[in-house]
């Protein structure tokens, strides 16, 4: 890797990119009895760390492959990276995005002079498209990260880091999607300080650098979370995957919870707002911290981005108190008689502050609660469940149950008896004006809708939960369009959530 950590030491990227701080979380050290600092790459002037990949690896462009321009396909940062490098060098650059990609970004890119072509419902087909403008264009073609001098530029932030904490450094905690970003500070710390960890962060739905490690092999993915989409990738690089099972020693996996709790983590410390792979690093350790139980230490997450959706903040805001162990969701079922509510309410949740209460009768035996409760650490949630279960109120533990997080909470309302033969699906749907056409058109005949909840939580993907009346015989039959379809689906029938309260 000596010619990789010559590219760092040689690269160009000052010419566009600025050196960013590295900001102690003062309050947050104090707390964890660990330092914690913040590599602050949202003050790029493209807000992400993007910027120095693309910028190196355009500046080497020959005068020639200048005149011929730059192509690439993108849905979001690394678009504006290189939009933003080719209008500094005085060379076309033509960016393919998904039709889905939030208009933030769509402006951001035309606004540093990028030339925008929507194509699409996600990057891959995106990706496809881009490669057929390329050779109708002959434009020059710039992979988002499987590339040495992208990589080269990536890189100068592990040269940044050296300098600017020279003294004691424990772990570097990196966001990692196609690997560019962690390849790049891996080459250059561990020529210079082997000792230092470097630990990549993960979406647990979007895992594919760590299925690969794990595997010794390039892992696809049959599907990818988009909640974090600087970071969602199906394949890591080729050579991204080599530099990492080389010089990365471990990746943390985090839930979606776990991911808006690193995001508040770094608002309270720099009042400034990721999105959510620029969150991945925090989120990484504040787990390794609270599973290892270390002290002393002092870790750098890198914070990669800031262009974050204003409308997934409510979402955010709303998922935060559970990655951050502060509060857990039950469903209860008590007795239909009088009293039992206020017993519940009063033995039960105590001096505990309810966050959410929802109750509808179920019967005229039962009735079933979905609740929420505030808790100051883990224990106390088992600590909670176990009161139930010793009052003799039947209940299920649903804090970790996404579908009851994302949909259930905002449908509780009792069960339809006219129903017959429902399944349950939860859907990924494209943030597109004809999704729900073609969804409808794919499952027309014999398929009734006999539910159907959509919350926009400012993605390129809606999340959409769905019934349908299924006859006798049609299941094989449904499968197949859905399939056809070729939107991301789960299904839920067997889900507790589903079958207490809906």
């Amino acid at each position: 890797m000596q010619k990789l950590f010559k590219q760092i030491l040689t690269s160009r990227v000052y010419e566009a990119a600025r050196e960013t701080s590295l900001d102690e979380a003062t309050n947050l050290s104090a707390k964890l009895n660990n330092r914690i600092l913040l590599k602050r790459e949202d003050q790029q002037p493209v807000f992400s760390f993007k910027l120095r990949g693309a910028y190196n690896k355009l500046a080497h462009f020959s005068a020639a492959e200048r005149e011929r321009g730059v192509i690439t396909a993108s849905a979001g940062n690394h678009a504006q990276g290189i939009a933003f490098a080719a209008k500094k060098l005085g060379m076309r650059a033509l960016i393919v995005m998904p039709e889905t990609t939030p208009k933030i970004k769509i402006e951001a890119v035309r606004r540093f002079g990028g030339e925008v072509v929507l194509y699409g419902n996600n990057y891959s087909e995106a990706a496809v498209h881009a490669e057929k403008l390329t050779a109708e264009t002959e434009m020059i073609p710039v992979h988002p990260f499987d590339d040495e001098l992208v990589i080269a530029g990536q890189g100068t932030i592990g040269d940044e880091l050296l300098r600017q904490n020279p003294g004691r450094l424990d772990a570097i905690f990196v966001p990692v999607g196609g690997g560019g970003l962690i390849a790049g500070i891996a080459v250059y710390i561990k020529t210079l300080r082997p000792e230092v960890q470097i630990i990549g962060v993960e979406p647990v739905d979007s895992d594919a650098m760590y299925r690969s490690l794990k595997n010794d092999k390039r892992i696809s993915l049959e599907s990818v979370g988009i909640f974090a989409d600087g970071v969602a990738v199906q394949k890591v690089g080729k050579l991204t995957f080599n530099i990492c099972r080389k010089y990365v020693d471990k990746i943390i996996r985090v839930t979606t919870d776990e991911l808006c709790g690193g995001i508040k983590a770094i608002y309270q410390s720099t009042r400034s707002i990721v999105e959510p792979a620029g969150g991945l690093g925090m989120a990484g350790v504040l787990k390794y911290i609270h599973e290892t139980g270390c002290t002393e230490k002092t870790f750098v997450a890198i914070n990669s981005g800031a262009n974050m959706n204003f409308e997934r903040l409510r979402y955010v805001a709303e998922r935060t108190r559970l990655g951050e162990k502060q509060e857990a969701l039950f469903a209860v079922t008590i007795p239909e008689k009088p009293g039992s509510l206020k017993t519940f309410c009063q033995v039960l949740i105590g001096d505990r502050n309810i966050t959410e209460f929802n109750y509808r009768l179920s019967s005229r035996k039962q009735a079933h609660i979905f609740v929420g409760i505030s808790t100051r650490n883990e224990q106390e949630r088992y600590e909670f469940r176990d009161k139930l279960t010793n009052a003799g109120f039947k209940n299920i533990d649903i804090t970790d149950n996404d579908l009851a997080k994302t949909h259930i909470r905002y449908m509780v309302g009792g069960r339809s008896n006219e129903v017959i033969g429902e399944r349950l699906f939860r859907f990924w749907f494209p943030e597109t004006p004809s999704a729900l056409a073609g969804f409808l058109d794919a499952t027309r005949g014999k398929h009734n809708i006999s539910l159907f909840h959509y919350r926009a939580q400012g993605g390129d993907f809606g999340r959409v939960l769905i019934g349908l009346e299924c006859p006798e015989g049609s299941d094989q039959d449904l499968e197949k369009r859905l399939d056809r379809l070729g939107y991301r689906y789960q299904e839920e029938t067997d889900n507790p959530a589903y079958t207490l309260f809906l």
